[in-house]
């Protein structure tokens, strides 16, 4: 079950597509979409015609949870619940949902918990409402205050726990990037939309086994592999965990010890999956949280991945249909790479373009030292 409300510049189709997406990465099967177009949700967050149309389904569908495609105030799921009479979760929730799913890791795990614990902390009152509907007075409002207050609090205890843990991971990781600094070694870290082929790129660079699927979020912990160029010379390839649109704030704020690497990293390769009809929309996502991290002028090539389900050849990369793609996405840019991270193709000119790029950084830091 799929509601809609604003798209945010997306069209309405691709955003529920997408969010049709992470309801299957979520295990979930969707049995019906309901759409509407309002100036300002609700307190039920939609209309009240359309949350009547929306029950009245429930046996038609036989529908058993109502997801969202916007973050619902804790009131407005509250309200939801009561009149659908069903679980209802928001893109948020659907989203840590899946993080929870594929983090593998200690860090990983600590930051999704995190994230879900923040998300989860202002939503407890809807929690103990039902025992303020007991009647009142002593033996029921009382208590569940009492016991509400408490749930906050180990929750907040919890929160505060996680972020000690996790602060010693930022500890941790700060130290090991001084000491690749100090060993004189680049760091490059891939950035892109979610299932762009990062890790498919990763594998083929450095002869990685990284799980690699056409899933969203099939690889969520950070991940670093050497590089070493044909010429000589070598690097530290990173992969961060992807983006995607109305990526939660609570996720950005727990993945900060992840998020962190790029702001270390000497280049960025912004991998785009071209074939994709949102390409450009992905891209401009991916921009806008870089933008929020502070890395908007980071040294970056554009890597425009999957050219082979668009061009015939690796020779055709610079010409036909392909070479207005470029132009669509170059805004600008230097640095555009055209590759297949699955068959190959175009690696050798990423290479060079990293290397190229790699060395205008360390010429940067001489003249900066002298």
């Amino acid at each position: 079950m799929k509601v809609k409300g604003n798209s945010e510049g997306w069209s309405l189709e691709d955003s529920l597509e997408e969010l049709g997406q992470l309801v299957r990465t979520a295990d979930a099967e969707v049995v019906g979409t309901i759409t509407q177009r309002l100036s300002s949700p609700t307190q039920f967050y939609l209309g009240k015609g359309k949350l009547e149309e929306l029950a009245s389904l429930k046996k038609e569908w036989e529908y058993d949870v109502a997801i969202f495609n916007d973050e619902l105030s804790p009131t407005q799921q509250q309200n939801l619940e009561d009149s659908l009479k069903v679980k209802v979760i928001d893109r948020t929730a659907l989203i840590l949902d899946v993080f929870a799913r594929r983090a593998q890791t200690r860090d990983g795990r600590l930051q999704v918990e995190l994230a879900q614990h923040e998300y989860l902390l202002p939503r407890l009152a809807g929690q103990w409402s039902h025992l303020e509907r007991l009647g009142g007075g002593i033996g029921t409002r009382g208590p569940g205050e009492t016991q509400l207050e408490t749930d906050r609090r180990i929750i907040r205890d919890k929160i505060h726990r996680l972020k000690d843990q996790l602060e010693s991971v930022r500890t941790h990781r700060a130290l090991y990037r001084q000491n690749r600094k100090r060993r004189g070694i680049p760091v490059v870290s891939l950035v892109g939309y979610t299932n762009a082929g990062k890790s498919t790129l990763l594998n083929i660079l450095t002869h990685a086994k990284v799980l690699a699927e056409d899933k969203l979020f099939a690889t969520l912990d950070p991940i670093t592999r050497r590089l070493v160029f044909p010429g000589g010379g070598e690097a530290i390839l990173t992969d961060t965990v992807g983006f995607i649109h109305k990526l939660p704030h609570t996720l950005v704020a727990a993945f900060r010890a992840t998020l962190e690497e790029l702001g270390e990293a000497d280049l960025l390769l912004h991998i785009v999956d071209v074939t994709h009809r949102n390409a450009p929309e992905q891209s401009r996502v991916v921009e806008e949280i870089l933008g929020d991290l502070g890395l908007r002028g980071k040294p970056q090539v554009l890597v425009l991945n999957k050219i082979d389900l668009v061009a015939s050849k690796d020779e055709d990369l610079e010409e036909g249909p392909i070479k207005s793609c470029v132009e669509e996405f170059r805004d600008g840019r230097e640095s555009v790479a055209l590759v297949s991270a699955a068959k190959g193709w175009g690696l050798d000119r990423l290479l060079m373009m990293i290397q190229e790029n790699l060395a205008l950084k360390v010429g940067n830091r001489s003249r900066s030292a002298s």
